[in-house]
């Protein structure tokens, strides 16, 4: 009886054994990333995982001389080294460029998620502590080569977004947006940041943004979401997963738009002025799920989050259900590919990169760490045509690629995107911890 006893325990724990296996298999794409990407993308069924794929690239930063590739046509070099984790540009008036130096804030509560996170953070080269800085790079003379590099503001919270509006730089930290008088020229910052409204912090999507709005009065920042699909509850996601509209003199606010899992860049289209932003989308449904987005975004917008992607589909993981919303949820205008991780966003409207990249977006992918192949990890371009629209069926073209190696470790992830002054794009790298410039040939 005893030896049945054990047989039988042990087949038990084999069958739990293999359970837990099969749930935290990594799962594999079954379509090509092309399929997945565009007007149109193709929608696969969900792949539901109680355990998310695992496969975030190593960063071991760029060898001596080494760096990225180029698009043809188009020649890289490094515009600013020896930065802290550098993730997001701001270009002033004059031409002088801001680089905020920023990082995550430390993780609150312990648990296996905050571990499993930290792990992940840690080996994507995310896992140093925030400058919470931001420098300041001149190139008086245009050479691609600033001459000056210095520190233009400290005593931040996880600074990303800047915005120049009304004489007042505004800086979106991760917990509130706040201000500071600018004076054209000028290199440090001595005064107090001034609030203007606080912005909800905590859990995922640290990062958030700002740009002046069309119509010269308000201000949109970008807040992501707290989890994957509200799974602390929807209390815990008050005025996250939306694009804030701000009236800074009032120091109000209320939502433009929601729905949005984590928008990150925004930028108004050169010939619609219309507000487009990338959004990264939802987590452990599968490798061909869901794509992140490029989209234009009106007043009143709600883009399904958490209870739909893509215009509709439902995720039935998420109780309770909210059946009404279906029919409202705004389909995204252009498919970027499962777990890209866009985050950079500027239209091309000062760029001077030939004719090729002459009207449309450039966009910065920071890379997958959940996906099977890997994904993201290279600047792309949306083709534009002059209505204000990506051109019909195009696909995005590679600008900025290389930041892999040939062992799949991460030289360097690309973030922010700027036109600098003379009309090349600059990309923040986070990994390798410079500012890239590529200019035409």
């Amino acid at each position: 009886m005893r030896r049945h006893i054990l047989i039988v325990s042990g087949l038990v724990v084999l069958v739990a054994i293999a359970i837990i296996a099969w749930i935290a298999w990594p799962d594999t794409a079954r379509l090509d990333m092309a399929s997945v990407e565009g007007q149109r993308p193709e929608i696969t069924d969900p792949r539901a995982q109680w355990i998310p794929t695992m496969n975030v690239a190593k960063a071991v930063g760029w060898p001596d001389g080494a760096k990225p590739v180029a698009a043809a046509g188009l020649t890289v070099a490094a515009y600013a080294t020896g930065l802290e984790h550098p993730r997001w540009l701001y270009r002033l008036p004059n031409g002088d460029v801001l680089v905020a130096e920023s990082n995550s804030p430390p993780s609150e509560g312990g648990g296996i998620a905050n571990k499993v996170m930290g792990f992940l953070m840690g080996r994507a080269g995310a896992g140093v502590p925030s400058a919470n800085r931001i420098t300041l790079l001149r190139d008086a003379n245009g050479d691609g080569v600033p001459e000056v590099k210095t520190v233009f503001m400290t005593g931040l919270n996880s600074p990303s977004g800047m915005a120049l509006f009304d004489g007042q730089l505004y800086i979106a930290n991760t917990d509130a947006l706040v201000r500071v008088p600018y004076v054209e020229g000028m290199t440090k910052v001595t005064a107090k940041p001034e609030l203007v409204v606080k912005l909800s912090g905590g859990g995922n999507h640290w990062a958030r943004n700002v740009i002046p709005a069309e119509d010269g009065k308000t201000l949109y920042v970008s807040v992501g979401s707290s989890t994957n699909i509200a799974d602390n509850g929807l209390a815990a996601e008050r005025y996250r997963a939306n694009i804030l509209q701000v009236w800074p003199k009032e120091k109000t606010y209320r939502i433009y738009a929601a729905g949005l899992r984590n928008p990150n860049g925004m930028a108004l289209e050169p010939h619609s002025h219309e507000l487009w932003t990338v959004v990264n989308e939802r987590d452990m449904i599968g490798s061909d799920l869901a794509p992140d987005y490029l989209t234009a975004v009106e007043m009143g917008d709600h883009f399904g989050w958490p209870w739909y992607y893509w215009g509709g589909y439902p995720d039935r993981r998420v109780e309770p259900g909210n059946a009404p919303l279906q029919q409202y949820s705004k389909r995204p205008d252009y498919a970027l590919g499962p777990h890209v991780a866009a985050l950079g966003l500027t239209f091309a409207e000062d760029a001077k990169l030939g004719p090729k990249f002459a009207n449309g977006a450039f966009i910065g992918e920071h890379g997958s760490w959940n996906r099977k192949p890997l994904s993201g990890y290279k600047v792309v371009f949306v083709p534009f045509g002059d209505t204000g629209w990506p051109v019909k069926d195009a696909k995005p073209i590679d600008v900025l690629t290389g930041f892999l190696n040939k062992d799949g470790e991460a030289q360097g992830r690309p973030v922010g995107v700027i036109i600098d002054k003379t009309g090349a794009l600059l990309v923040a790298d986070d990994v390798g911890n410079r500012v890239w410039r590529v200019s035409a040939q």
